[in-house]
This record gives structure tokens, C-alpha cells and sequence, in this order.
């Protein structure tokens, strides 16, 4: 007996003395919101039930830097990063440039500050990531959107260059950076007549003497009116006077008239139109000394102006100032002012521009006042509809309306056909004159295109190229007003004044020589009388 308990207390001791299994243990970190918490468990779990366990929720965005499904195992640390998206804008400003132009009246080697340079602002929006609070990228949601263009310091400086010396006959009067200048017979008189108007080129004329300026002037946005009419003596003895008109689309000094003058009127336009023509005629007398109106009698009395007619007409007096000719955008004609009518000479299709601009003929009238040289927008050659046709021809009508003939086919939209003055022949005595008119390169593309100046004799014979020169760029439309002005003859018609690359230049009719005028690239309008 006593042998089996001892046997019994030494198997005791053996078992008690062996080795035993220990319990599992995990000690794991996890990083989270810059700090670590630690945990120690007794079984293994996946990361997913860890975080459960923990009570930590991951975002959808947000990552961790083990799998969810991976086990836990001893001394692991799991980083999770916390991450958010933001969307942002942010405005910067856009530098401005600085440009130096030329301008005509200023003082060699001096400078004058056209325009205050000002800087522009673009906005630019980004989707921002956000980890654990720090910005850690920004992906660009799109191009920025420009809030305010830049704006370029002007600084102007005396051109470097004057015109040669050359007299020529009456007076030649031009815009020039906004402004009125005049050139009285000799390249050597040109003189500033205004600093500060701001013609818009709406109305620009000059009577037959050359004595006195018609022009229009824009005003500011807040006024209620978009210009006013102004007169001015080119002599320089008085300063502008201001006309009783305003909202003036066109206006003219009659001839063989001292005082008196003929304008037409519209209202503000309202969204992208510039404004909304009355497509109406007014003639007015004015004193010349004070500009007060003496009398203002209708011509024609307000209208639509059939399609299109918020552009507006245009008119122009022919040279013994007895007759107006009339243009709007489907034809033109005659004003009947015993009855106050426009009569119609030729009709055509209206032009479609595609743009707030309508396109009108020009008008010139021969200097007897027999013929009327026009613009007409003819027939298509294919199939496209008439309203888009790119045919323009130059034509020629009788004042009388008893014919029209085309006189060349396919000129281009900006052909402004033009009669001279009478000329004097090889006998001494006054000739029919001649006709010059703008030449497009591509007939068929013209609205943009470059021109030729051309000039023929009065019947369109003998049609020979004047300017520019062979290889040289061709003459360009700047300005899409209602009748803008790219040439003018002289009085003898021995010369004329055209607008080339923004400058004016004199040309020789008979020789071709070409004499620049301006140098500043700011120049047009030319008008020539006197």
C-alpha cells in the first residue's frame, strides 16, 4: 500500500514539474489622429474586428496600411490615414503689360500716358485631399475662369518718322486715336483740332470749303444718350461747339449751303445691339457762330427700316445738293422730299453676317450728280440662299433711276466704289473724272479679306491698280460702322487718301507715288474738301 502511494505522489511531482501551454497574447499599436493606442488580446482577430473591437469607424476615403481581412499578429502597428475632399477657388491676380505706341502731336523724345495699367483676376477652383488635416494634393477641376482682362499700360511716344514734304490742293482732315486732326495744303501743316473728344467715327464730314467739322462723340456708359454732335472751325479759332442732336447715326453738311445740314437718329440699343436706328431724316439750319439750331424740319419721318432696320440708313448728298441717295440693308434709293419718301433704285437680298453688324452699300455720287456709284449684293452662284451669298458687285445707276449696270462683277463687300471730282484734261477742259473702288483678292471671301485700290475712268475702262504696291499686304475694313470711310479724293482729283495698316497715305493718281502721312498706326476717315 504504501508502494502504490508513493508511486502515486512521484507520478504527481513528475507531471507537476513538466512544461505546461501558455495562453496566446497579442500586443498590437494602432495610429490614428497623431496619437497610437495599444491593445493587448488573448486571440487572434482580423483588422476588421480589431477596429470593431476598438470602436474605430473608417471613412470612405480614408486608408489603412494593412488589409481588413489580414489576422492581427504580435507587435503590429496599423496606420490609419485620415482623408477628406474639399473643393476649393482661390483668386490671383493676372500682371498686366506694358505697351509703347507711337502717337502722332507729340514732342520728339517726350512720352504721355495713354492708359492706366491695371491688373487682371482669374479665379481657379481645385478638389483638395485632405490627410489626418494636411492638404496633400489639389487636382485642378477645370481652366481658371478669367473675373477681370488685364489691362495694358499705353504709354505713347513721338514717332520717329514725319511725312515728306508735299503740297497738294484743299484740305485733308482725318481721325486720329480718337481725335479730329487736319492737314491744310501741305504735309508740313498737320494740326490736332481736338485732345479729349472720343469720336466714335459715326459722323465725320467736312463742308465743301473745308472750313467746318461735323463729328460724333462717344459719352459715358451712364449718360442716356450713347453720342453727341459736335461742329468745329478747322482753322482752330474756336473750341467745339455741341449740337442740339443726340444718339446721331449719320449727319452731313449740305452742299452749296453755308449752315445747313442733314442727320439721322436712334435710341440706345438694349443687350448686344448698339443701338436701335429710327431709320429717320432731319434737315437743320444752324448759326455758325454759336451753334443753336435755327430750324429742324422732318425729311422723313420715323420708320422700321424693313429687315434689319435696327442698323440703320445711311445717306449722302449729291454734290449740287438738290438730291440724297439712301442705303439700307435690302437696296437702295432716292429721298423724295416733297412727299417724304424713300424711293427705291435696286433691291437685293439682305446680307446675313453672323454678327451684330450689318453690312450697307456705300454711296458716291458722280461730281455732275447724274450718277450714283453703289455696292450691291448680288445673286449666289450655287445653290446656298440668297441671304448669304458671297457675290458683291460695284454698280452704277442713273439719278433718274432709267437704268443700273454693273460695272465690275465680284468687287468684294468692301468695294466702296467712288467718284472723283471733275478733273481738267489735256485741253485744259473739266473730263468726265474717274471711278476708284476697293478690289477684294478673293471676290468670294471678302467680308475679311485683303483689297486692292483700283481706279478706272468713269465708265469702269481703263482699270489699272493704283496701290499697294506688288507682294505688299492689301488693305483691310477695321471698322464695321455705318459708313466708314477708307479713301477720299482731292478736290482736283489729282490725288488720294486712303487708310493703309492704320496710317494715312497720300498717292499720286498718275504716278502711283505713295507718301505716308502718319506713322502711328491710329489713324482713318480720311475726308478731303477745301
Amino acid at each position: 500500500m504504501k508502494a502504490i502511494l508513493l508511486c502515486l505522489l512521484t507520478t504527481l511531482l513528475i507531471s507537476g514539474c513538466g512544461p505546461q501551454t501558455a495562453a496566446p497574447s497579442y500586443d498590437v499599436r494602432i495610429a490614428l489622429d497623431g496619437s497610437q493606442q495599444h491593445y493587448s488580446l488573448s486571440r487572434a482577430l482580423t483588422i476588421d474586428q480589431l477596429l470593431e473591437y476598438a470602436n474605430i469607424e473608417l471613412g470612405a476615403l480614408d486608408r489603412i496600411s494593412h488589409p481588413p481581412v489580414a489576422q492581427i499578429a504580435d507587435g503590429m502597428l496599423i496606420t490609419i490615414v485620415r482623408v477628406q475632399e474639399d473643393e476649393q477657388c482661390e483668386r490671383r491676380d493676372l500682371p498686366y503689360e506694358r505697351r509703347l505706341l507711337p502717337k502722332e502731336g507729340l514732342p520728339p523724345g517726350s512720352q504721355q500716358l495713354g492708359q492706366v495699367g491695371a491688373l487682371g483676376v482669374e479665379e481657379a477652383c481645385y478638389r483638395l485631399l485632405i490627410e489626418d488635416g494636411q492638404e496633400a494634393r489639389r487636382i485642378p477641376l477645370d481652366e481658371p475662369l478669367i473675373i477681370r482682362e488685364p489691362v495694358a499700360e499705353i504709354i505713347y511716344t513721338s514717332p520717329d518718322q514725319s511725312a515728306a514734304p508735299l503740297a497738294f490742293s484743299g484740305r485733308l482732315s482725318y481721325i486720329n486715336h480718337g481725335n479730329a486732326w487736319t492737314i491744310d495744303r501741305h504735309t508740313s501743316r498737320k494740326t490736332a483740332l481736338t485732345s479729349d473728344q472720343n469720336l466714335d467715327s459715326l459722323v465725320f464730314d467736312q463742308n465743301e470749303a473745308g472750313s467746318m467739322l461735323l463729328f460724333t462723340s462717344e459719352t459715358e456708359p451712364s449718360d442716356d444718350f450713347f453720342n453727341e454732335l459736335w461742329m468745329l472751325a478747322t482753322d482752330g479759332s474756336a473750341p467745339p461747339k455741341r449740337l442740339a442732336p443726340s444718339d446721331v447715326l449719320y449727319a452731313e453738311w449740305r452742299p452749296r449751303s453755308s449752315n445747313t445740314l442733314a442727320y439721322s437718329t436712334a435710341e440706345p440699343g438694349v443687350g448686344a445691339l448698339p443701338w436701335k436706328a429710327l431709320n429717320n431724316l432731319w434737315l437743320m439750319r444752324v448759326d455758325l457762330e454759336s451753334g443753336h439750331a435755327l430750324t429742324i424740319e422732318e425729311a422723313l419721318p420715323e420708320t422700321s427700316g424693313g429687315f434689319y432696320g435696327y442698323w440703320g440708313t445711311t445717306f449722302a448728298w449729291s454734290p449740287l445738293g438738290d438730291q440724297m441717295a439712301w442705303a439700307r440693308p435690302h437696296g437702295i434709293g432716292l429721298v423724295d422730299f416733297e412727299r417724304r419718301r424713300a424711293l427705291t433704285l435696286a433691291d437685293y437680298a439682305v446680307f446675313h453676317s453672323a454678327s451684330s453688324w450689318i453690312w450697307l452699300s456705300s454711296l458716291s455720287w458722280s461730281f455732275d450728280g447724274k450718277l450714283l456709284a453703289s455696292t450691291v449684293h448680288a445673286l449666289p452662284l450655287g445653290n446656298e440662299p440668297p441671304e448669304t451669298s458671297p457675290i458683291f458687285d460695284v454698280s452704277v445707276s442713273s439719278a433718274d433711276g432709267r437704268f443700273a449696270a454693273p460695272l465690275k462683277l465680284e468687287a468684294g463687300m468692301w468695294a466702296a466704289p467712288s467718284f472723283s471730282p471733275s478733273r481738267a484734261g489735256a485741253d485744259g477742259q473739266a473730263s468726265d473724272g474717274y471711278l476708284a473702288w476697293l478690289q477684294a483678292r478673293q471676290p468670294r471671301n471678302s467680308m475679311h479679306g485683303e483689297y486692292d485700290l483700283m481706279i478706272a475712268d468713269r465708265d469702269g475702262s481703263n482699270s489699272r491698280r493704283l496701290f499697294p504696291p506688288p507682294g505688299q499686304a492689301g488693305l483691310q475694313r477695321r471698322d464695321t460702322g455705318l459708313s466708314p470711310v477708307d479713301f477720299a479724293w482731292s478736290p482736283d482729283a489729282r490725288h488720294i487718301a486712303l487708310t493703309y495698316l492704320g496710317d494715312i497715305w497720300l498717292l499720286d493718281v498718275a504716278t502711283g507715288d505713295a507718301t505716308q502721312l502718319t506713322f502711328d498706326g491710329g489713324s482713318s476717315n480720311p475726308i478731303w474738301t477745301g
